[in-house]
């Protein structure tokens, strides 16, 4: 979808997050309702698929103490008359019904399916981070169902068009490694150099139990033979391509092979980073 044409929520978005007035905005209602919890049904554009047990339990405590302090997003449900789907807020309703409560206060949004799920994407990315799957899953159903182009997303986001395409390349991983992303045992950082390799199921369970860090996983990747990291990590190269980063304050790569052999690449975005490049080593 071209970011020209799409319907952009705007100050719904503002408003519905606190940060002005319903009053300021058409797709906002102008007060809050109290409705029975047992009339709100779950987002059928919600891209959290799971909810973490501890997280709820402390949300249900805090609402026994506390009450809902901030009200529920919803909009009219189209199938059944007199009934309401979540936009924004279903952890909080997950918490109330464990709260042991029979009524919850709401805002009711008039928005289409396209704007529930922005709004269900961007509350959640803002509020309580997605593990990557839920995101990269999100942001290809805006592609894929709403004609959103990278472009856009990004814009909707206010995230780099980088971000948003290799969150989704995290979608063409084996399953077993995508599952390792949902649970959290592997990191996406730790994931996308995996992207493409043909036995990156086992190099990620070698990731997990090794406990290597995402630059590590990079380094190794780089330079593993038969689709197998190589055993021996030089560490002193590591750490050498860490200090040159860090003083460049430019991408660095060492590739360093058996016999001692190697190269040592400097990547560039702009002249005037190649310029600092050829100053540093022309440099007497």
């Amino acid at each position: 979808m071209n970011a020209g044409k799409k319907k952009g929520l705007g100050r719904g978005l503002s408003a519905l997050f606190g940060d002005t007035s319903p009053k300021e905005n058409t797709k906002v209602a102008n007060k809050i309702n109290t409705v029975a919890i047992s009339d709100l049904s779950r987002n059928s554009y919600q891209p959290r698929q799971n909810f973490k047990e501890e997280k709820l339990e402390e949300l249900a405590n805090s609402i026994r103490k506390n009450g809902i302090i901030q009200p529920i997003a919803v909009r009219p449900d189209k199938s059944n008359l007199g009934k309401y789907e979540i936009v924004a807020g279903e952890r909080r309703w997950l918490a109330a019904q464990r709260a042991g409560l029979h009524e919850i206060p709401v805002t009711i949004l008039d928005l289409s399916d396209v704007e529930s799920l922005e709004v269900a994407i961007v509350e959640n990315i803002q509020r309580d981070d997605l593990n990557p799957i839920e995101e990269a899953k999100g942001y290809k159903r805006l592609n894929e169902e709403f004609k959103y182009d990278h472009e856009s997303i990004s814009k909707l986001m206010s995230k780099s068009r980088s971000h948003i395409s290799n969150t989704l390349r995290l979608l063409s991983l084996p399953s077993d490694v995508i599952a390792m992303l949902e649970e959290g045992t592997l990191t996406s950082g730790q994931a996308r150099p995996l992207i493409g390799i043909s036995n990156a199921s086992s190099i990620a369970e070698e990731i997990v139990s090794k406990n290597y860090s995402a630059r590590k996983v990079e380094y190794l990747v780089r330079n593993k033979k038969g689709g197998k990291i190589e055993k021996t990590i030089d560490t002193n190269i590591l750490k050498t391509q860490e200090r040159l980063e860090k003083i460049l304050g430019l991408k660095v790569n060492i590739l360093n092979k058996k016999n001692n052999s190697g190269k040592v690449s400097i990547e560039y975005k702009d002249l005037e980073q190649f310029k600092l490049i050829s100053d540093l080593l022309t440099k007497h």
